[in-house]
């Protein structure tokens, strides 16, 4: 006799495998690692700080300046 199968569980662990599938495909096209967020997160901190020096306009916490 042939083995009876549910359809029901058969489609949803095909969907789930290309759900599994397609997840790993989105990661690894759009994802960053650590090491990366981290290296533009420094790179963003180093870029403002020196447009931050470069500034004309005098600083609002520096009473000093405002005169």
């Amino acid at each position: 006799m042939a083995k009876v199968v549910n359809l029901n569980k058969f489609r949803k662990r095909k969907r789930k495998e290309e759900e599994v599938k397609r997840a790993e495909t989105n990661r690894r096209l759009h994802g960053r690692t650590k090491a990366e967020r981290e290296k533009e997160r420094l790179e963003r901190q180093k870029r403002d700080s020196i447009l931050d020096g470069a500034s004309m306009r005098p600083r609002t916490d520096d009473p000093e300046k405002l005169d």
